[in-house]
């Protein structure tokens, strides 16, 4: 299973408390999710499936 980045949590939860919606929260992991995808890291097939992934991280992690 691979972990977050540090950064990408902590940039996440920044977010939630500056009031932003969970969602824009979430999207810090989808972010990093495709930037996996774009180098190689991960053998994912679609951007969606990256989006997935990105969203079940965020989950794992605490964020709403």
């Amino acid at each position: 299973m691979n972990m977050p980045k540090k950064a990408t949590v902590e940039r996440a939860r920044e977010d939630l408390r500056k009031g932003k919606s969970a969602t824009t929260a979430a999207g810090e992991f989808v972010h990093e999710e495709i930037d996996h995808v774009r180098r190689g890291k991960h053998g994912a097939r679609s951007p969606q499936q990256a989006i997935a992934i990105g969203l079940s991280e965020a989950r794992r992690a605490g964020i709403p």
